[in-house]
């Protein structure tokens, strides 16, 4: 048995085998990314609330029917708010993350990368040309449905926590008046295009959201690669989850416009379970790489400076084949995690990420012929 410890004047921190305490949150919290997550997590939440009290003028316009959609929009944010910042203090992604930024606001080229900015999110976001790459079908799948989404989302959110509402113009009863923040904004004729258009916003994102259902669906039929690796949880269930939302929000309109409200009050349970269970699950799901998608452009920033500097050389055959200081980030992390893969036959500071792709594989070869042959070197 290790005998205990003896605890004299120099206190508990000088016992060696025993960790030194935290003296602040803060020093907790960087042992511990799981407080920090909570911390933020915590604060986007309150943030929110505070919002949806001020934006609904102390809750005046806040509809109680809503409370369920509002208490499920709160409890995503907490989850999203968290898994993001969890995923943020990952070494790797935490290196991406602090160098994206960096190069972004470097003052030589910060000019470039705002051009650049708005073009990268023309295209490659509000336009899905990473998507139409692989395909011509998968780009119209992802483009529908994302635009359904975010169209929904832009007229729901709002809506329910009152920050948005419509009422009568005194002594026009076939004009509507709109208030944003309990601030009145503008006023439209009830029959009129705008008005046409405005409440069936929700109807003109449910048929985006179904048509690209239903494109996606049709390539996990008979894309054989596709259907090989998909998964329930991560492929079937989100596009099950999006098509409910959309098929019941639709029976909605459909029951009170053709139907005269008929099984309205059940569709309405109906499609609010839906989407409180969507909101619930969303921090979970595969949905989730929709807030980390925009990281991306940090990602293609980094890229371009480590095209303009430094090119790192080979260690074996000398030719350029990476940014110099992606491959020295790269170590950093490799560290960081527990891996080292230090060249100490070759000398001090030489790592196994300073050989080239193309040596690497000749190395594994000419390494297995050395294994291969020595049984009948030394027989």
């Amino acid at each position: 048995m290790r005998p205990a410890p003896q605890i004299g004047a120099r206190g508990l921190s000088q016992v060696p085998f025993m960790p030194q305490c935290p003296r602040t949150m803060a020093e907790l919290a960087r042992r511990d990314p799981r407080l920090k997550a909570f911390g933020w997590a915590t604060a986007f939440t309150a943030a929110l609330a505070a919002l949806i009290v001020l934006g609904s003028r102390n809750l005046a316009h806040f509809d109680a029917a809503l409370v369920g959609y509002t208490f499920a929009t709160l409890f995503a944010t907490f989850g999203i708010t968290w898994r993001y910042t969890m995923w943020l203090q990952r070494p790797p992604t935490q290196m991406y993350w602090r160098r994206g930024w960096e190069v972004f606001f470097t003052p030589r080229f910060l000019a470039g990368n705002l051009a650049q900015l708005g073009r990268r999110a023309v295209l490659e976001f509000a336009a899905n040309r990473f998507i139409f790459r692989r395909s011509t079908l998968r780009g119209m799948a992802h483009w529908a449905i994302m635009w359904g989404c975010l169209l929904a989302a832009a007229i729901t959110f709002p809506l329910v926590w009152g920050w948005i509402h419509f009422e009568t113009v005194p002594g026009q009863l076939d004009t509507y008046r709109t208030f944003v923040f309990g601030v009145a904004t503008g006023e439209f004729p009830v029959r009129s295009l705008v008005a046409f258009v405005l409440f069936h916003g929700l109807v003109w994102s449910s048929i985006l959201v179904i048509a690209g259902v239903m494109l996606a669906f049709r390539r996990r039929m008979t894309d054989h690669g596709a259907a090989a690796v998909q998964q329930f949880g991560e492929d079937i269930l989100p596009l099950v989850l999006l098509l409910a939302i959309s098929v019941t929000g639709l029976m909605l309109t459909v029951s009170y416009t053709w139907m005269r409200g008929y099984a309205y009050s059940f569709l309405a349970i109906l499609h609010a379970a839906t989407v409180i269970f969507t909101l619930l699950w969303l921090p979970f799901g595969k949905l989730f790489h929709v807030f980390q998608r925009p990281a991306q452009l940090g990602v293609s920033f980094y890229k371009d400076a480590g095209e303009r500097g430094e090119q790192a050389r080979c260690l074996r055959c000398k030719q350029e084949y990476a940014a110099a200081a992606m491959v020295r980030d790269l170590v950093t992390v490799e560290r960081e995690l527990g891996f080292r893969y230090e060249l100490t036959a070759r000398g001090p500071g030489q790592h196994y990420q300073q050989v080239c792709p193309k040596c690497r594989r000749a190395l594994f070869g000419l390494a297995q012929g050395a294994l291969w042959a020595a049984p009948e070197a030394n027989p």
